[in-house]
């Protein structure tokens, strides 16, 4: 009888942490009713849509609650309310991705960012693409990081007068672990099976530094070689914390 009520107990706090207003809104306004129906997409608590009418595909079966934007996986619990969502251009999932609480996306018009499978943003990530991102499969970015694909404001060499590029595309190799408070700026390319430290800033390619490696510093730089995260035996894991099962 215990476990029975527990199980009750447990399923009735997941429901009450969804925002059904926003999840019902943006399903059936982005999606065909065959897929709408599913409600692929769930929002837990407060999030303001800025602007949706950019397009959204999703690669691969459609299950339930396959993408949740909101979602509490870390240690912190408690959200400050300010997660927003401004989607001009296209967004693109191959299968479940997971968004922490108080996650700032912004998708440019004519921008293209894609997220791959079991792809994550932590809590107070901050994404900004204005060109392209994309995002390989079980990589994460860890919270309070940033990533951008612009300068915002154009730049110039006041000696020759040439124009600096305002913006380039970021991609972010497959198994990447990104730690906490990083910046990803634009230009930035990772290889697969990649490790960033903390408080690192990326902004060129670093896939010739090849596989299975630690970067860190202001910029980031190559410090230790033969180092990944243990994917294999935390996979499992991963699973059974971020996707949702009803």
């Amino acid at each position: 009888m215990y476990n029975k009520l527990r199980v009750v107990y447990y399923r009735f706090k997941f429901y009450n942490s969804v925002n059904w207003t926003k999840t019902l809104y943006f399903n059936f306004k982005k999606f065909p009713f065959s897929i709408a129906k599913k409600l692929p997409v769930f929002f837990y608590g407060k999030v303001h849509f800025q602007n949706i009418s950019g397009d959204i595909t999703i690669n691969g079966p459609i299950k339930t609650a396959m993408i949740g934007y909101g979602q509490k996986f870390e240690t912190g619990v408690k959200s400050k309310g300010i997660a927003e969502i401004s989607l001009y251009g296209k967004l693109t999932f191959n299968g479940y991705a997971h968004f922490g609480k108080d996650v700032i996306l912004y998708i440019g018009k004519n921008a293209s960012c894609e997220f791959g499978y079991m792809s994550c943003l932590g809590s107070d990530v901050k994404l900004v693409c204005t060109k392209e991102i994309s995002i390989g499969d079980w990589s994460g970015i860890g919270y309070e990081s940033q990533i951008i694909d612009t300068n915002s404001h154009p730049m110039i060499n006041t000696e020759t007068g040439e124009l600096y590029p305002l913006n380039g595309p970021i991609h972010i190799g497959s198994h990447n672990a990104f730690s906490n408070r990083i910046s990803i700026m634009a230009g930035t390319q990772t290889p697969d099976y990649c490790v960033i430290a903390s408080n690192t800033l990326c902004n060129k390619d670093y896939t010739s530094l090849g596989n299975n490696i630690l970067i860190g510093g202001i910029p980031a730089k190559l410090l230790k070689n033969n180092y990944s995260r243990d994917w294999e035996n935390e996979k499992e894991l991963l699973i059974k914390y971020k996707v949702i099962t009803l």
